[in-house]
């Protein structure tokens, strides 16, 4: 055998073998998304401990600009009151005005709802970045950049904005993240509230959250995380001038049942945008009937630069409108879904949200 005849019978057989291996792959993707949209629409479905929230307070601290009309005037201070391990919900009301300090709320306090005087007015601000020096003496990493860094279960924020005032990044800059909130905790929810950032706005990080009627604004990948999450009637608004991205979901595991889900919001902004960029292997965002702005770019979604991703991501739109949601120039990896594809993504039970969420 001549070696050119060795040589192409070679690329044959490792091109067939490529093709095979690629095909399996999505075999296996598909296969693995159907039997999670069976499994979801079932009572059952979660991979989540029973969520056993509390609602009714049996604790009212308040916290004012003014130390002679509230409890305290810092809201680290009034969180550092409140008793560990407490079995009953705690209400920290917070009153107008900006308040600029990191706060955190460790996983040994469930159960704390904050509700400010509105979401304009009522504001929790800092301003870290990636390349600030920490007391360590190292840069700060993403994650401890987040003015607010929240670790508790059953958490509850109403009527405020939370900011991080980093600067811009400038166009390529690079090592610039800068969270307003991180979220770790499970069982959470943001009633209308704002959100304000540049690049990596808010780490929906892990665990069950619910946000309703906010508005999130940033540049980069602003809202990213491996969250189960939803987002309803929220705006999500782009305030760059290049190119940037709306999220950023880390689902590495096929068997994570993890993912954003947008429904009735509005994507707006300047610049030019993708929906969604695969920081996980197994990336997975659904936008449903949701308007979007020309901002949108229409390709619509981003692989990391892992062409491999492009078949293991889960991207998706349903019924949405506006001049950025025409699905004809998405990538091919992206899905205009059918109604029982997008049905797992449009209830509560995605987030187990009946169990543990207070419906008003």
């Amino acid at each position: 055998m001549s070696w050119s005849l060795f040589l192409l019978i070679f690329l044959l057989n490792t091109l067939s073998c490529s093709l095979g291996s690629n095909l399996s792959s999505e075999l296996v993707v598909t296969e693995e998304f159907s039997k999670w949209v069976k499994r979801m629409s079932s009572s059952t479905h979660s991979a989540f401990k029973k969520a056993d929230n509390v609602h009714k307070a049996c604790l009212r601290i308040t916290v004012e600009r003014d130390p002679l009309a509230g409890d305290f005037v810092s809201l680290q201070e009034a969180i550092n009151y409140v008793p560990e391990f407490t079995k009953c919900r705690v209400v920290i009301s917070v009153g107008a005005g900006i308040y600029s300090e990191k706060v955190t709320i460790p996983s040994s306090k469930p159960f704390i709802t904050l509700e400010g005087a509105g979401a304009d007015k009522t504001i929790i601000q800092w301003a870290d970045n990636a390349k600030r020096v920490g007391s360590n003496g190292n840069p700060l990493s993403t994650y401890n950049t987040s003015t607010v860094a929240i670790d508790a279960d059953y958490f509850i924020a109403k009527k405020i904005s939370f900011k991080n005032t980093a600067p811009l990044p400038r166009t390529g800059e690079e090592g610039t993240p800068g969270v307003a909130v991180r979220i770790s905790g499970d069982a959470a929810m943001f009633i209308n509230c704002k959100f304000h950032g540049a690049q990596d706005t808010l780490y929906d990080h892990k665990g069950r959250h619910y946000f309703k009627n906010c508005y999130i604004e940033g540049t980069v990948d602003f809202i990213f995380g491996n969250g189960l999450s939803i987002y309803d009637n929220c705006e999500i608004h782009a305030i760059g001038n290049s190119d940037g991205a709306f999220t950023a979901q880390r689902r590495d595991n096929m068997l994570d049942d993890t993912g954003f889900s947008f429904i009735r919001c509005k994507v707006t902004g300047s610049g030019a945008s993708y929906l969604g960029r695969a920081w996980g292997t197994f990336s997975r965002v659904v936008f449903a009937y949701t308007f979007m702005d020309k901002i949108v770019t229409p390709r619509g979604w981003e692989n990391w630069g892992d062409k491999n991703r492009e078949m293991t991501v889960f991207y998706g739109q349903y019924r949405c409108t506006g001049p950025g949601a025409d699905f004809a120039g998405r990538v091919s990896w992206s899905r205009e879904l059918t109604s029982q594809e997008a049905r797992p993504f449009l209830s509560l039970n995605y987030i187990d949200g009946y169990e543990w969420l207070e419906l008003q």
